[in-house]
């Protein structure tokens, strides 16, 4: 199972070099877009995939595979609530949008079916506390790297207005301070929806 995590996340790790050259060279004319860096949350599900077979603590294996089947597959599916990002000016870069978004609601099934990850609730504090690792670093990414171009990721920025559905609203009325926050507390509300469905499924499975 190792190797599916892996072989799947090594493909989406070309794929991904092959849209920034593409982004930057035919789209861009040579100047890097920082908008599509690498690292929004339907990016994560690509290191944790890389990461798996070569994490020795079946504990912190645990935590990614949750993280996959919470997190993960939550980013796949509400993607869909909303495609105008996932359109570009080439075809290609549009499947291959499309695509690496169902390939995330597949790696989250899977994962969830493995029967190795934890299901209980310290292991969804545990792929939550990771989510928000993540959003700390995306954080980083947007301070640091804000002065070479427009960037935002997982769309919290603070320099730059909520664009997701529903959140946009909020941010109009509220501000971008309590859109943003909104907007991480409805991350984890649903993944910890998905969560429970899991616990739920695992337990219906294992009892008689």
């Amino acid at each position: 199972m190792k190797k599916f995590f892996f072989y799947c996340g090594f493909l989406m790790f070309l794929s991904e070099i092959l849209k920034q050259l593409t982004l930057t060279y035919i789209v861009n004319h040579g100047t890097y877009n920082w908008w599509y860096f690498p690292f929004q949350l339907c990016s994560i599900p690509m290191y944790v995939c890389l990461l798996l077979p070569v994490v020795p603590s079946p504990r912190i294996q645990g935590v990614l595979l949750t993280f996959l089947m919470d997190f993960g597959l939550l980013s796949g599916i509400f993607t869909f609530f909303d495609t105008t990002g996932m359109y570009y000016s080439l075809p290609l870069l549009t499947f291959h949008s499309f695509a690496w978004h169902i390939l995330l609601i597949i790696l989250g099934i899977v994962a969830g079916l493995t029967g190795k990850a934890d299901y209980s609730g310290k292991g969804f504090a545990g792929s939550a506390a990771f989510f928000l690792a993540c959003c700390l670093l995306a954080t980083g990414f947007n301070l640091i790297f804000y002065p070479f171009g427009r960037i935002n990721m997982f769309y919290i920025s603070p320099r730059c207005r909520m664009s997701q559905i529903v959140f946009r609203d909020i941010c109009k009325i509220f501000g971008n301070g309590a859109a943003v926050t909104s907007y991480l507390l409805a991350i984890l509300t649903g993944a910890g929806l998905l969560h429970l469905a899991w616990k739920w499924k695992r337990q219906k499975t294992i009892l008689p």
